[in-house]
């Protein structure tokens, strides 16, 4: 009775794999089939982190093969009166048996003697050996819960090792091992398990024919890294990863995916490649914006209103100028200039408010001066053209003339233009000392801008003209429209493809710190819930290089203070000593393609020790798409090649 009670508890726990593949091995030696057995050899030597097992090449065959880093269980051969459960192995290298001195001298008197053929008791003894063998930890039945399976990265315990037996797993059991620590809830399919890059397979045998799953809960305010020579598939990977958090969150829509796309590759398809992209597969879920608007693919231009916002744009020149090697002085007075917002000029105490406006106006007279394009109507609204300079001062600079009243730009770049020429030629007129204040009319700042307006010497508006095509009269605030969208669940992929590199770095660093700032002010007003903000960066080891004084602030904080605030990353570069270490000590999830330097693949070993016997497999591997695995779910490598990106046919929304 007590034996019924324990089957029928068992029929539908996910160890019951393991016991039917124990009983089909039992039939098919009483059968004799023995090409049909998963039976690989017995231990040798057994410990806590390495076994040791003696095998023959008869087994080998049998199984279709026993390569490096394959995976294999252990069980002990009185399986029935034990609870279900199993060792799992993964296998690193030969090892020498006890009689491999002996071995090798009969292959030597063998070869010497030039022997063409081997007896059968020869062949005997030489087709053993022996394969060592890393202890990943136990599969057993979870001791809270009858239904479901638990895994645990150490061994309890271990009797003599002739008590053991070791098998290679079947298509069951791999999926059992490789997917049932993966959260049923938001499971994507990210490829299939490739145990081996060699694609060759003995006579009669096939390959394991796992799907490997990812549940994209463990990407979610988790830090993920992508590392691997280019061309070898990481982006693929990228776009697989969106993919599942788009399509997993079809009825919940609350993931937000921001997507810095520098090569254009997420927004635009590539027939070259047969590559689709996200934008053409889910157009419903996804929105472009795009410095460089491509005909085929529908976006918003990514630019600036560079008038409506003055903070925002003069760093824009400032980089673009630095970018190009300005070091005229009166540049670099431009270029060290701080230009107040419009929005913060309301909460300024009326002193400061004048001459942060008068400041505004003089750059505005600039923009004016170098060609950007402007709706002086909807301009005027927001704030009048006229600084409202005394009535003794503008005589002074007009001399004999009448002033004119200041009712467009061109009137303000008129005015502008006079006063810094008067303010050059009369550095010391009383007029230029306020008589309210006492103070001088004309400060650092001001006068900085005022010498750009219209230097002595010098292109000064002239050499920001080519930086019109940042500018857009009629575009919005394009922050709060792509925080909007990420609120909504959306995904946002900004096309930066063939951008100046400080523009690049201009919105990835505007758009990475808005998202903070938001996602913070959630946060401390209890608003976050369930939604998240997901990242995602290319080339990372520009925005997160391992000298910690040259990371910019807004990226520290990504890394470090993200998944307090529900920002997730998923970062990707060829190197993995370029990174900071301190994001890389609190990455989460790994993807490792190929890399072919032996520093780098031991550096990633120092980071995640999980990688240490994974070394020679990353150094040698190059198939594109053949990844090393290792998420939060997963608590050891696994081998998997990634399949293409494919969006749905017909494009769907991920509803």
């Amino acid at each position: 009775m007590k034996d019924f009670f324990a089957e029928a508890a068992m029929q539908n726990h996910p160890l019951r794999a393991l016991r039917t593949f124990l009983e089909q091995e039992t039939a098919n030696e009483k059968a004799k089939k023995y090409d049909d057995m998963r039976f690989v050899g017995y231990v040798l030597e057994i410990g806590y982190d390495t076994v040791t097992i003696i095998t023959s090449d008869p087994f080998k065959v049998a199984v279709g093969g026993v390569p490096r880093n394959s995976l294999l269980i252990m069980t002990p051969s009185n399986y029935e009166s034990l609870p279900p459960h199993f060792t799992l192995l993964r296998v690193l290298e030969s090892a020498p048996t006890p009689l491999s001195k002996e071995v090798q001298q009969t292959y030597f008197e063998l070869q010497k003697k030039s022997m063409p053929e081997l007896d059968i008791f020869t062949q005997s003894e030489l087709q053993w050996g022996a394969l060592k063998t890393g202890v990943l930890g136990m599969f057993y039945p979870r001791p809270d819960k009858l239904d479901e399976i638990e895994f645990s990265g150490d061994l309890n315990n271990f009797v003599s090792a002739h008590k053991y037996l070791v098998y290679a797993p079947d298509d069951a059991l791999l999926n059992l091992i490789t997917n049932s620590m993966v959260p049923a809830e938001n499971r994507f399919p990210l490829g299939e398990l490739r145990l081996t890059e060699c694609r060759m397979l003995l006579p009669n045998k096939q390959k394991p024919d796992v799907t490997v799953q990812v549940s994209t809960k463990d990407f979610m305010g988790a830090r993920t890294a992508m590392f691997g020579k280019t061309r070898l598939g990481k982006s693929n990977v990228v776009k697989l990863i969106a993919q599942s958090l788009i399509e997993t969150t079809g009825s919940t829509k609350n993931v937000g995916q921001l997507i810095f796309d520098i090569n254009g590759e997420y927004a635009n398809d590539n027939p070259q490649d047969d590559s689709r992209s996200l934008a053409t597969g889910f157009p419903t879920r996804c929105h472009v914006y795009a410095l460089a608007p491509k005909p085929a693919t529908p976006s918003k231009p990514l630019k600036l209103n560079f008038y409506e916002h003055p903070d925002r744009s003069h760093k824009v020149l400032a980089e673009l100028l630095e970018g190009e090697g300005r070091t005229s002085i009166y540049v670099q007075a431009f270029r060290g200039t701080e230009i107040p917002s419009l929005d913060s000029l309301n909460s300024l105490p009326p002193n400061e408010h004048k001459r942060a406006q008068r400041r505004v106006l003089m750059y505005w007279a600039i923009l004016k001066k170098a060609g950007f394009d402007v709706d002086e109507a909807a301009l005027s609204r927001k704030l009048g053209f006229d600084p409202n300079y005394n009535v003794t001062f503008r005589t002074a600079v007009y001399g004999s003339q009448r002033p004119p009243s200041i009712n467009a730009l061109s009137w303000l770049v008129a005015e502008y233009e006079r006063i810094a020429d008067f303010v050059r030629t009369n550095p010391n007129n009383p007029v230029l000392i306020s008589p309210s204040s006492g103070n001088p009319l004309f400060m650092p700042d001001d006068l900085a801008l005022l010498n750009f307006l219209k230097p002595s010497t010098g292109a000064g508006p002239a050499m920001i003209q080519r930086f019109r095509i940042y500018h857009d009269r009629n575009a919005g605030d394009f922050a709060m429209e792509i925080k909007k969208l990420l609120d909504e669940g959306q995904t946002v992929i900004l096309d930066l493809g063939n951008a100046n590199p400080e523009v690049m770095a201009y919105f990835s660093e505007e758009l990475s710190r808005s998202v903070f700032n938001h996602q913070v002010d959630k946060f401390t007003n209890n608003a976050l819930g369930s939604h998240y903000m997901q990242l995602y960066f290319e080339e990372a080891h520009n925005l997160f290089p391992t000298k910690e004084e040259a990371t910019l602030d807004i990226y520290r904080r990504l890394a470090k203070e993200g998944a307090k605030y529900h920002i997730g990353m998923v970062y990707s570069t060829q190197s993995v000593t370029t990174i900071n270490k301190d994001l890389l000590a609190q990455t989460e999830n790994f993807f490792i393609a190929h890399i072919s330097s032996q520093d780098e693949v031991n550096a990633l070993a120092k980071v995640n020790v999980a990688y240490e016997t994974m070394k020679g497999d990353i150094l040698q591997a190059k198939t594109p798409g053949y990844v090393r695995m290792l998420t939060r779910s997963h608590r050891f490598v696994v081998s998997v090649q990634a399949r293409k990106f494919v969006p749905p046919t017909p494009p769907q929304g991920g509803n």
